[in-house]
């Protein structure tokens, strides 16, 4: 019997590694794609970033940077411009560090230490001398007279320099007290301070001052003896009383020798009191010369007021309005036997030659 036969194919045999290599290329492919991937996206944030930082860093005007003179910054004292006066410590206490512009020139205001000093003489002058250095923008002066080196030493210096008025980088600080010139250990208590300090004397003819001085006693005490009585230690003789006080102050050859033993002459500058009546603003030069400043006070700072015979202030500061100093300053003097008047100019002569000597100026004293 023809059986019928069944045609049997066999199975292709399996191989153990076609699965693994397939799913090597599979994760090749994906690894590469992968990589392309984040390749695209760090190349994308990376632009993104430059561009963020490139507008980041565009230039932009610092507060510092609009700190420049000439702006409108509110004006402080004397006209000077304040534009920015944080950062002191407690009054006394030491200078902090300033803020500078490009230029160096300090903002931040502070107390220092005067740098000039107007230290004699009495109804000299110096009152008017003071108020009309005040109008200069780069003067900070006290208006009242500490008397540190005179009455309140022992209180030292960071009480002096809490005193002082602030000051920006570039301005001059300075006081007056008229006392200092004829105090005896003034001069060698200031050069202990700073013995670079500018000084300034005030001086006027000694007989004027002196009746002066006596006509502002007078109205304060007006039960003092005459000034022909306290002018004379005997009548008879003539002899005159030197220690008198309005007299003893107009020995200025006296007085002006401590100075230069503690100070070159370079150092002292010399007001005529009675050209800062005539001619202030010819004096005002002079000064501003001496202390290193720009001559902006002028002829057309005065007027002269015939009524006080001084010279007045047109614009002061904080004010539009003329000012002349106070009621006690070109009042009228008493009236003095015109023989005591030559007999101190007599006694005057060689004190006022001397002094003439020593401050080679001769200011024209009869």
């Amino acid at each position: 019997m023809a059986a019928s036969q069944h045609q049997y194919t066999p199975l292709q045999p399996h191989h153990p590694g076609a699965d693994p290599r397939r799913l090597f290329h599979r994760l090749t492919i994906a690894s590469s794609l992968s990589i392309l991937c984040f390749s695209l996206v760090y190349l994308l944030s990376g632009q993104l970033c430059e561009s963020e930082l490139k507008d980041s860093n565009k230039i932009k005007p610092s507060t510092r940077d609009l700190l420049v003179p000439g702006l409108d910054w509110p004006s402080g004292r004397n006209g000077s411009s304040l534009a920015n006066t944080g950062g002191e410590g407690a009054p006394g206490s030491g200078q902090p560090a300033a803020d500078t512009n490009s230029s160096g020139k300090e903002w931040t205001a502070t107390r220092r230490l005067p740098q000039a000093l107007i230290i004699g003489v009495k109804k000299g002058g110096t009152r008017a001398l003071l108020e009309f250095l005040r109008l200069h923008p780069d003067i900070r002066a006290l208006g009242s007279e500490p008397h540190f080196f005179d009455r309140h030493y022992a209180r030292g210096l960071d009480w002096y320099r809490s005193m002082m008025p602030k000051a920006l980088g570039g301005q001059i600080v300075m006081e007056k007290t008229p006392r200092y010139f004829v105090t005896v250990d003034t001069p060698a208590r200031v050069h202990a301070m700073s013995r670079d300090i500018k000084l300034i004397v005030v001086v006027r003819d000694p007989v004027t001052r002196a009746i002066s001085d006596y006509t502002q006693i007078i109205s304060k005490s007006p039960d003092v003896p005459s000034f022909e009585r306290l002018a004379f230690k005997n009548h008879t003789t003539g002899q005159i009383d030197s220690l008198w006080s309005p007299l003893w102050i107009g020995l200025y050859a006296q007085h002006m020798e401590r100075w230069l033993a503690w100070f070159p002459r370079a150092q002292i500058h010399l007001v005529s009191g009675e050209r800062l009546i005539s001619d202030p603003a010819g004096e005002l030069r002079k000064v501003q010369d001496f202390l290193g400043l720009q001559r902006i006070v002028t002829d057309k700072h005065f007027y002269f007021n015939k009524t006080k015979g001084f010279p007045c202030l047109k614009k002061p500061e904080g004010s539009s309005k003329p000012h002349c100093l106070g009621k006690t300053k070109g009042r009228t003097h008493v009236s003095i036997d015109p023989e005591v008047i030559q007999k101190l100019r007599a006694f005057y002569r060689p004190h006022n030659q001397r002094f003439y000597q020593m401050a080679e100026q001769d200011f024209g004293w009869q």
